[in-house]
């Protein structure tokens, strides 16, 4: 930590999901399978896809806009737009530099992307993290946004049964009153495991050389290799994460975890002793919506009640690379 670091306030968050509604029962129109056989493995009942011309962009600049209603602030306030996703509709532009437009962001503020897969809003956070305590930027949005389903191959059912499109956004800025929101926050990685989940790009040498390997566009996971991995780390490494951090398991009220599978979430429930009342879940009806799941969860949860604000959370959230991470949060009124 900066000595003489400025504190971080989280002063609003927002979400956006599309309006269509894909259910368990309407995959089987696709291939054999059935809403037993899907909601029994990973918990999961409906997602929402986009359709038409939705997308990330579109996803993130409607989460993006609630989330920066509700801090109170206005766009010439934001300093820096951060976006993380890892299905994008584009490369380039970076879905920030869309959203900064589509808001009408103005002053030339710097916008970029990152991607840490379904850790993104925690790296994002740690990001934007150290350039608060710096003092080199005071306002930040963050978005978290991915459009899944038109990169998956919907012949490949392992795969395409888990994904759901969405959005959620975080304002941060400088806190005023000394205390910061961030109790905590720890990001990882393990690149020598990164072939468990990968979406590769399609492309072909110049022909005037040799050619490579092509691969197809597609999400490409090794569904059960991940479920190992992450339930033999993730519930030791979020009750690790609050004895650091000078805290106990009770002194959490919520967990607000990445929304992959509901059996992972179970394990570091029973690990931490939690009611399922300190647990939010929202994966039975958008799926594993990838680098939006945190932000979904915490921004709905808070939206419809089941997330009490003056509160401490527990984020954390494993996804391609592999990274993972977490972060401990006050909650505060008036964010939704």
């Amino acid at each position: 930590m900066i000595n003489n670091a400025i504190p971080l306030r989280i002063a609003g968050v927002g979400y956006s999901v599309p309006s269509t509604v894909v259910t368990n029962d309407d995959l089987t129109k696709l291939y054999d399978t059935s809403d037993e056989w899907i909601y029994s493995r990973t918990g999961i009942k409906e997602r929402r896809l986009v359709s038409g011309n939705e997308n990330a962009v579109t996803l993130g600049a409607e989460a993006a806009g609630k989330a920066l209603e509700k801090s109170g602030l206005k766009v010439e306030d934001i300093d820096m737009v951060i976006c993380a996703s890892s299905a994008p509709p584009e490369l380039y532009p970076a879905i920030a530099c869309r959203i900064q437009a589509h808001l009408g962001i103005p002053n030339d503020v710097p916008a970029f992307d990152i991607t840490a897969a379904c850790s993104g809003l925690i790296y994002a956070l740690s990001i934007a993290r150290g350039f608060i305590a710096s003092g080199m930027y005071k306002s930040i949005l963050l978005v978290a946004t991915d459009n899944n389903s038109r990169l998956l191959n919907w012949e490949d059912r392992s795969a395409s049964i888990l994904f759901g499109d969405g959005a959620g956004a975080v304002v941060v800025t400088a806190s005023e009153d000394g205390v910061d929101d961030i109790i905590s926050i720890d990001i990882r990685a393990n690149g020598s495991i990164g072939d468990l989940i990968r979406l590769p790009l399609a492309g072909k040498n110049c022909p005037l050389v040799e050619p490579n390997d092509e691969h197809p566009q597609f999400i490409e996971m090794n569904g059960k290799e991940v479920y190992k991995f992450v339930a033999r780390v993730l519930p030791h490494y979020v009750e690790d994460m609050i004895t650091k951090a000078g805290m106990k398991a009770e002194d959490i009220d919520y967990l607000i975890p990445h929304q992959a599978n509901l059996r992972i979430i179970q394990a570091v429930q029973e690990r931490l002793g939690y009611s399922d009342e300190k647990v939010v879940t929202n994966i039975k009806y958008y799926g594993n919506t990838s680098a939006a799941s945190i932000p979904l969860a915490m921004a709905e949860g808070v939206e419809k009640g089941k997330v009490k604000l003056g509160s401490t959370a527990v984020l954390c959230g494993f996804g391609a690379g592999m990274t993972w991470g977490g972060a401990i949060v006050r909650l505060r009124e008036g964010i939704v």
